[in-house]
């Protein structure tokens, strides 16, 4: 599509560093085009402060804000939390599966304003453009898409503060504490500045560093014990007081933040070829995780949970690569719901200064036989059929011993 023909276009708008400098530049460089912002409300707190005048202020005809908070939990979190999904086994995937939900809410509004196209802040290096490109590939296939970090010349943070000064365009950072960060209700990540370097230590106990957590250093003397009730998977309760599930997140992230629960150093790689690191605050998603895990080893068989665990890690990758709104994932979801069919029950947890220790699980769907696992008595589990079994699951190695041996002689 020529510039020219662009008039309308409808903006991912967080009000951070990248999109607060894409409205003027945007109407600079696309024929003074109406820029509509939208922000979504994924937990992100007091960042959305000050948003609205602040987008009309830098040249927004009008600025949405989206509560996409339940969605978010119910259609994104739930459904990987129950797939058992991290990717490269560590990455809770907090900014990952924030993208399709807020694109798929930029998709509507951009057809209901008639809009020309659809223009997000992030970075050619990132994993986020393809998420974000995906998802509007989904549900319009034929949007035009402006990604003006591969299009524009400014190179890094420091020259986008120098516009922004420029253009008088108020910003909550500064060049001494310029951390990518991003936040939602799962999650805080934090990138970039001595964090580049993967021998540095990250300062967890540096004021300002940490938003949800605490060190554990920091964390009390004590620990802290928490029940959470799963019914098919789904966490529906803590400490017996039945909750929504937006409100059990945020439960959760404050007993854990308090603990210093969640808190991960990892370099990944990217989709784009290229490894990064990051440091992640995911208090009450790393619970969960832990919680729901620790239930499934008493509710799912054998077989079942080791097969499973391969769904997880491509899980994973699906999601962390943008790849929601595909027919596998799907597909992946509805193997992982038939999974959780049994996965109903109560897991305790004791936390303790960064750490989670099982401390009880039950459930009405228990695999668990103490009556054949016993050490003591039983009547039930022969232990001369051992004997047989072992012959013949091992009677390949025995063939290929012996095999082996005619050869010697």
């Amino acid at each position: 599509m020529d510039k020219k023909n662009i008039k309308k276009v409808v903006l991912a708008y967080s009000g951070g560093l990248d999109t607060s400098i894409i409205i003027p530049w945007l109407k600079e460089n696309y024929n003074n085009c109406e820029v509509i912002a939208v922000s979504a409300d994924v937990g992100q707190g007091t960042e959305l402060d000050g948003l609205e005048e602040k987008a009309l202020k830098t040249g927004a005809s009008k600025l949405y804000i989206e509560d996409l908070k339940k969605e978010f939990v119910e259609d994104y979190i739930f459904p990987t939390v129950k797939a058992g999904a991290r990717y490269e086994g560590d990455y809770l995937l907090g900014t990952s599966f924030a993208r399709p939900v807020i694109a798929k809410r930029i998709v509507e509004i951009a057809k209901a304003e008639g809009a020309d196209a659809i223009c997000h802040g992030c970075t050619g290096k990132g994993n986020d453009q393809v998420r974000f490109e995906l998802t509007i590939k989904a549900f319009a296939p034929d949007m035009y898409i402006i990604a003006p970090w591969r299009e524009w010349t400014i190179k890094s943070r420091e020259e986008e503060i120098e516009y922004a000064e420029a253009h008088d365009i108020p910003l909550k950072i500064n060049r001494e504490t310029n951390y990518s960060k991003d936040k939602n209700l799962w999650h805080l990540s934090h990138e970039g500045m001595d964090l580049e370097d993967p021998a540095n230590e990250p300062q967890y106990n540096k004021p300002g560093f940490l938003e949800m957590s605490v060190s554990p250093e920091q964390a009390p003397d004590r620990p802290t014990y928490v029940t959470i009730d799963f019914e098919k998977g789904v966490p529906v309760s803590i400490n017996s007081n039945k909750m929504d599930a937006v409100r059990i997140v945020e439960t959760l992230n404050k007993l854990g933040g308090e603990n210093g629960i969640g808190l991960a150093d990892l370099v990944e790689n990217r989709l784009v070829g290229m490894k990064s690191r990051g440091v992640y605050e995911t208090p009450g998603g790393a619970i969960l995780y832990r919680a729901h895990q620790v239930l499934e080893t008493l509710c799912l068989d054998r077989d079942t949970q080791h097969y499973k665990e391969l769904v997880a890690s491509r899980f994973a990758e699906l999601v962390y690569f943008g790849q929601w709104f595909t027919p596998l994932r799907e597909a992946l979801s509805a193997f992982v719901d038939k999974t959780q069919e049994t996965v109903t029950g109560s897991v305790t947890l004791k936390l303790y200064k960064g750490n989670m220790i099982n401390a009880g699980v039950k459930s009405p769907y228990s695999l668990y036989s103490e009556e054949i696992a016993t050490f003591d008595e039983d009547h039930v589990y022969d232990q001369s059929d051992a004997e047989g079994f072992i012959n013949l699951f091992g009677l390949p190695v025995k063939v290929k011993a012996l095999t082996e041996q005619k050869k010697i002689r």
